[in-house]
């Protein structure tokens, strides 16, 4: 590859992640490295195990407390969760700068800036000094001024109706 291009998926709709792991699928499928970084999630699910049977994927996650929302984690926990985060964001950029990836997904990256729980000079380094060559695909929630001015696709996951709204808990194997 030579021209890598910055994708930004967002919004309150179902789908960033699963369209995230589906380009990494689709990259690795094509002999490319790829690097995922997930943030605020610890808990094992389905993509995961899928992942771990293709080579030239390489996936760095965790969070301090695994199944409880960030919101509610005590700042002790809070703090380990950043250190984590930072440490894997660390990591995959070393990957990134030695030439090992061809493709870097930043899960959730969004929402664990707007949380305090990732660096933001860090994450905004990475975003104006992107490696030409590299892919590199952003999710999260919220919208993020400097993703929307930069980005060459951006998409936005609308949620018109959602199980959750009406109590129905996240089920294995369709929502993890």
């Amino acid at each position: 590859m030579t021209q890598g291009l910055l994708h930004y998926y967002y919004g309150r709709g179902k789908g960033k992640t699963t369209a995230a792991l589906g380009f990494a699928i689709r990259s690795a499928g094509s002999g490319q490295k790829v690097v995922i970084v997930q943030f605020l999630k610890a808990c094992d699910s389905g993509e995961l195990s899928s992942l771990r049977y293709i080579p030239n994927i390489t996936v760095f996650r965790g969070k301090a407390s695994g199944g409880v929302f960030f919101r509610d984690m005590r700042d002790e926990e809070k703090a380990e969760t950043k250190k984590i985060h930072e440490n894997n964001f660390r990591k995959a950029i070393k990957i990134v700068d030695n030439g090992d990836c061809d493709l870097l997904i930043l899960d959730e990256a969004v929402d664990a800036c707007t949380l305090g729980s990732l660096d933001i000079e860090m994450f905004e380094k990475l975003i104006l000094d992107k490696p030409k060559q590299l892919e590199l695909v952003v999710t999260g929630h919220g919208t993020y001024p400097l993703l929307l001015e930069k980005a060459d696709y951006v998409t936005e996951m609308v949620k018109h109706k959602h199980p959750f709204d009406q109590g129905i808990p996240a089920r294995r194997g369709v929502e993890f």
